[in-house]
C-alpha cells in the first residue's frame, strides 16, 4: 500500500528525489543544476544558526507545486519588517486601497484563476511553473523599503515581473486607483506601464536581481533577524570574490536619469529602451534584499523569492543559512534552479536558455 505522502506524490506527478525533481524541470526547460542545496555537513559543523524544534515547519510535503499562478506581484514601501497578516485589511495603507482598486475592476488577488495556457510543443507542464500570461491574479505585498519620496505620504512601489520602481504613489483612493490603472491591471503588459503619462515616476530596477524574504508569521522570524537569510545573502552577495554588492535599502541610483515617463519616440522605440534598461540591469551585478509581508505557504518557512531583469521569479522554501551560498552562487550568479527548494517559478520555463540570466 501507499502512504499519505507516496499518494501526494502520485497525484501531483512531484516526487522527493533531487533526480526526479531535476528531470521533470528540464522537461518543461527549467534550467536547473545538480549542486548541493547547502554547503556544510548535515548536522551542521559551521556554526550556521537554524529554526528552533518549538516552530512546525513542514519539512516533508512535497515542495514544487505549492504556490498558485499570478500575473504580478506589487511590493509597497512601508520602512518595517513587521505587518498584519493580512497586509490588504489594513485600514488607510495603501494595500488595503490598492485592494479595494481592484476589487472595484473585479479581479481576483487569492482566488483560483482561469485555466493555464498549454505549454509550447516538446515543453512539458510541471505543477508550480507558471508564465505571467496564465492569471489575472494580483500579488499585494508591504516591503521593507522606504519609500523615495520626497512626501511621507507617498509611497515607493516595486511591481514584478514588470522590474520597475514607481515612486510618488499618494496613499489615497486616487493612488491607488491610478497606480492600478496605469500600472497593475492585468490588461496592462509588461513593458507597457509606464508608456502613457502618469503623475508617477517610474524607473527600471537598477539590480542583477530582488532577493525577498518573507517575514510571516513574526514569531519565526524575530528571533534571528540578524542571523537568518537577510544578512546572510548580504554578506555572501556581497563578498569581493563574488564580485557583487548587495543593498537592504532602495539607494538614491535607483532613480538616475529620466523617468520612464518622459520616454520620446513611438511605442515600439519606447519598448525598445526600456528592454535596454533592462538588459543593463542584468550586468550591475547588485542585488537589492528587502523584507516582504506574508506570501503564503508560511509551512515552508523560510520562503525567499528571487526576481532577475528578464522576467523570471524564482520561489524557494526551506530556506536556512545552510542553504544561502548554494543560493547564492547557483541561482542568483549563475542563473540556475536548485531543484530541492523550488516551490515553483513565474517565466522559469526558458527553452534554448542555459540559464535565467539569458535572454
Amino acid at each position: 500500500m501507499y502512504s499519505l505522502k507516496k499518494l501526494q506524490q502520485l497525484i501531483y506527478g512531484v516526487e522527493g528525489d533531487p533526480e526526479i525533481l531535476r528531470s521533470q524541470l528540464e522537461t518543461a526547460a527549467v534550467p536547473v543544476t545538480d549542486a548541493d542545496c547547502r554547503n556544510c555537513s548535515d548536522p551542521c559543523e559551521a556554526g550556521h544558526d537554524t529554526y528552533p524544534n518549538r516552530l512546525l515547519i513542514d519539512t516533508t510535503s512535497p515542495l514544487l507545486g505549492s504556490i498558485k499562478p499570478y500575473r504580478r506581484q506589487v511590493v509597497i514601501s512601508t520602512g518595517k519588517s513587521d505587518w498584519d497578516r493580512e497586509v490588504t485589511e489594513t485600514k488607510g495603507s495603501l494595500a488595503a486601497l490598492l485592494a479595494a482598486a481592484k476589487n472595484h475592476a473585479d479581479l481576483p488577488i487569492a482566488e483560483p484563476t482561469p485555466p493555464v495556457t498549454p505549454a509550447p510543443k516538446a515543453v512539458r507542464s510541471v505543477a508550480g511553473v507558471f508564465r505571467s500570461s496564465d492569471s489575472t491574479r494580483i500579488s499585494i505585498l508591504n516591503g521593507s523599503h522606504n519609500t523615495m519620496a520626497d512626501d511621507i505620504d507617498q509611497e515607493t512601489v516595486l511591481v514584478f515581473p514588470d522590474y520597475t520602481i514607481i515612486t510618488n504613489v499618494p496613499r489615497t483612493r486616487e493612488g491607488a486607483r491610478g497606480l492600478w490603472e496605469s500600472a497593475i491591471d492585468p490588461a496592462v503588459e509588461r513593458g507597457s506601464a509606464i508608456l502613457e503619462k502618469t503623475p508617477f515616476k517610474t524607473w527600471v530596477l537598477p539590480y542583477s536581481c530582488v532577493i525577498m524574504l518573507c517575514q510571516s508569521p513574526p514569531f519565526i522570524i524575530r528571533p534571528f533577524d540578524d542571523q537568518l537569510p537577510v544578512s546572510r545573502l548580504s554578506q555572501k552577495a556581497g563578498q569581493p570574490e563574488n564580485g557583487w554588492a548587495a543593498d537592504t535599502q532602495l539607494e538614491c541610483h535607483c532613480l538616475m536619469g529620466s523617468p520612464l515617463e518622459d520616454l520620446q519616440g513611438d511605442l515600439d522605440e519606447k519598448r525598445e529602451i526600456i528592454a535596454k534598461e533592462l538588459r543593463s540591469s542584468a550586468s550591475e551585478k547588485r542585488a537589492l534584499i528587502i523584507k516582504t509581508s506574508h506570501i503564503g505557504g508560511h509551512k515552508f518557512a523560510g520562503n525567499c523569492v528571487i526576481y532577475t531583469p528578464q522576467g523570471s521569479s524564482v520561489w524557494y522554501g526551506r530556506v536556512s543559512p545552510h542553504e544561502v551560498e548554494p543560493i547564492v552562487v547557483n541561482t542568483i550568479i549563475h542563473g540556475l534552479v536548485l531543484a530541492p527548494l523550488l516551490r515553483g517559478g513565474l517565466n522559469i520555463s526558458r527553452p534554448g536558455c542555459k540559464s535565467l540570466n539569458d535572454w
